[in-house]
């Protein structure tokens, strides 16, 4: 089960992983051992979802998201598939949680008229200040 966020908790069956050859450090081991971690998470599918979350996901993550409505995860910084797993599912749920984070709604407001004056008069001291230092005969 991956935390997300007290709202969602996505279950295990429901992600993907596939493993592959990896570059990177490692020597012969490279060569042998599928470190490289591929997680696959059916956002279109997924019964764990509300649909303000999908729609949202969607929305957000469209760029990482394919044709077929599957967010993938790519890991291989690590030497062992272990670490690899642990690394995708952590940055899988970070992802989503950026991802359905509420933004505040921004409310319009306006510059002060003594904030407007202080910025002018600090203007007008730090010209006054240059044409002090310039020398004409």
């Amino acid at each position: 089960m991956v935390k997300v966020n007290d709202d969602l908790e996505i279950p295990d069956d429901e992600l993907d992983f596939q493993f592959a050859r990896s570059g990177g450090p490692g020597g012969q081991n490279v060569n042998k051992v599928n470190t490289r971690v591929q997680l696959r998470f059916d956002v279109l599918q997924s019964p764990s979802l509300n649909q303000w979350q999908r729609e949202t996901l969607i929305n957000k993550l469209r760029n990482r998201i394919d044709k077929d409505g599957r967010l993938l995860i790519d890991a291989h910084n690590h030497r062992t598939q272990l670490d690899n797993r642990h690394e995708a599912l952590e940055r899988f749920a970070q992802i989503l949680a950026q991802a359905l984070v509420v933004q505040k709604k921004r409310h319009k407001t306006r510059v002060s008229r003594a904030a407007k004056e202080r910025r002018l008069e600090s203007k007008r001291q730090l010209s006054a200040k240059k044409k002090d230092r310039s020398w004409k005969p």
